[in-house]
């Protein structure tokens, strides 16, 4: 049996879309992405699946609308540009959500939540409720108040933490690229796709660029990390371009996009 067949039916799934997705080379947002994730992840609610959104983009957005030419190095600036950049994510997926009669909820998070055995329950019980009462529930690294995530993680990470804590079935990233690559393509035009990941290996990790965009911290190596924390807690992963949101229905249909890294159940 294909093991992209199994995606099909994931009911609990975590959708993570990155800085890089989400705006322009200018830090600006694209508000077509944002519009047309908007639409997908209603759409999957109306199918009866539980829906959970990690976005990034708050320091990105912050930043040009603090008109900063890049991401500033001092903390302090980037704090305050996640702060302004916040306050306008929500506000335009509130609106944009509002379209398809979809309510969501905002979570902001911090290392601490997902370790701290309290922490942890307290958010997750939050979490529970609001999907079951079709809640979108967004998350997004409280990078106000916490420094960890701006400084050593970013929100690929997030995202696989909140699948492992929520027991997800699936966790999409989406991204610039379609997926793990054996070599650079940028670089070479004869890299090929991998398609199935089923355990990640050092050679794997060895495969993995380092490089974001200028708004952004990510890059594959995160996702690479991202994908051992989903695998080695039973839930699969998927990487894949998310120039167009709609590829969401096309991975749940079980097509070969993407780089997909099987979860291995315990």
């Amino acid at each position: 049996m294909d093991m992209r067949q199994t995606l099909q039916k994931s009911k609990r799934i975590v959708v993570k879309v990155g800085t890089s997705t989400l705006t322009y080379e200018n830090g600006r947002l694209n508000l077509k992405t944002i519009e047309r994730m908007s639409w997908v992840l209603a759409d999957l609610v109306n199918q009866g699946k539980e829906v959970l959104l990690v976005t990034s983009g708050a320091i990105g957005v912050g930043c040009a609308r603090l008109s900063f030419s890049n991401r500033p190095n001092e903390m302090r600036k980037k704090q305050a540009a996640a702060a302004v950049g916040q306050a306008v994510l929500i506000q335009i997926y509130q609106n944009f959500f509002k379209e398809y009669n979809q309510a969501i909820a905002q979570i902001l998070l911090t290392k601490e939540e997902i370790e701290n055995q309290q922490r942890r329950l307290n958010t997750l019980n939050t979490v529970h409720t609001l999907l079951e009462l079709g809640v979108v529930p967004i998350v997004n690294a409280n990078d106000t108040i916490s420094t960890y995530e701006i400084e050593f993680s970013d929100n690929d990470n997030l995202s696989a933490m909140v699948a492992e804590l929520i027991e997800a079935d699936l966790l999409i990233l989406l991204t610039d690229i379609d997926g793990l690559y054996e070599k650079d393509p940028k670089t070479y035009q004869e890299a090929k796709r991998i398609s199935y990941i089923p355990k990640v290996t050092e050679q794997i990790h060895k495969m993995a660029g380092q490089e974001g965009s200028k708004f952004s911290v990510g890059g594959m190596a995160t996702k690479i990390q991202a994908a051992e924390i989903c695998q080695n807690a039973g839930v699969h992963m998927v990487v894949a371009s998310g120039e167009d949101p709609t590829v969401i229905h096309r991975i749940l249909g079980g097509e070969d996009i993407g780089t997909f890294f099987e979860g291995r159940k315990k």
